[in-house]
């Protein structure tokens, strides 16, 4: 349970990490965008297929696997769909550059618990080597994430130190997650499969909903493809290593 909660809280941490470049960089920092959303979903990718969905299928049935990816899917359109039809307010502050910190923020906060869910399922399971892969995997894709909330909050006119706790607290529910996922899982054994089905599922469904869409917007496909095949590669090379 402590490595569970650990694990969760250093891929929290990881999110600050990409509001480091924002610092120095400033605005120049924006022209990275689209590479850095195109490595973490080439990532992500990885993760959700090599790491969440293959081991589902071979620790229980086709249909547990199927119901919880199917739950993933409705998870995160729901979630999605919540966030976009509100207003965001933030006291008396104003404009687009304010709208656009909040909602990415929202965004981003709700999206990382079923990584937190994939954290928890992943040590769950009894592959070796999987809870470590899912953990660097979502750690990594994380850090574009920070980049993507301190850029518009520095143009709103935030400082330094709110623009790197607020990347971290996008991600605050990983450890949650990770928590009731672990918990779940080991009381009810024949939970594992669905649930990572459903981390899985909610993840690919982050990045064709979510992270393909802005990276196109930002740098086209060009740029996109640029940055997802290290991403691509490097989880490729990781879970032969770890041996997933």
């Amino acid at each position: 349970m402590l490595i569970v909660i650990l694990a969760g809280t250093g891929t929290a941490l990881a999110t600050g990490l990409g509001a480091i470049p924002v610092f120095f960089m400033g605005r120049r920092a924006e022209a990275l965008r689209p590479l850095l959303w195109g490595f973490a979903a080439g990532a992500m990718v990885v993760a959700a297929l090599v790491g969440l969905l293959g081991p589902a299928l071979d620790e229980g049935s086709t249909a547990a696997a199927a119901g919880g990816a199917a739950a993933g899917i409705l998870f995160l359109v729901a979630a999605r769909t919540g966030l976009n039809s509100g207003e965001v307010h933030f006291g008396s502050l104003g404009g687009t550059d304010v709208r656009s910190s909040l909602l990415v923020f929202g965004v981003l906060f709700v999206h990382s618990l079923p990584e937190g869910l994939a954290i928890g399922a992943a040590y769950a399971s009894e592959t070796e080597g999987l809870g470590l892969f899912v953990i660097l995997a979502i750690a990594l894709q994380n850090v574009p994430e920070g980049t993507s909330i301190a850029l518009p909050m520095q143009s709103a006119g935030f400082g330094r130190a709110q623009q790197f706790w607020a990347a971290v607290g996008t991600s605050l529910p990983q450890p949650f997650g990770a928590v009731i996922a672990f918990v779940a899982v080991e009381a009810i054994e024949p939970l594992l499969p669905a649930s990572l089905a459903f981390a899985g599922t909610a993840m690919l469904a982050l990045v064709a909903l979510e992270m393909l869409p802005r990276s196109v917007a930002a740098g086209g496909w060009g740029k996109t493809l640029i940055g997802a095949l290290p991403g691509t590669a490097m989880m490729l090379a990781l879970a032969l290593a770890i041996g997933v």
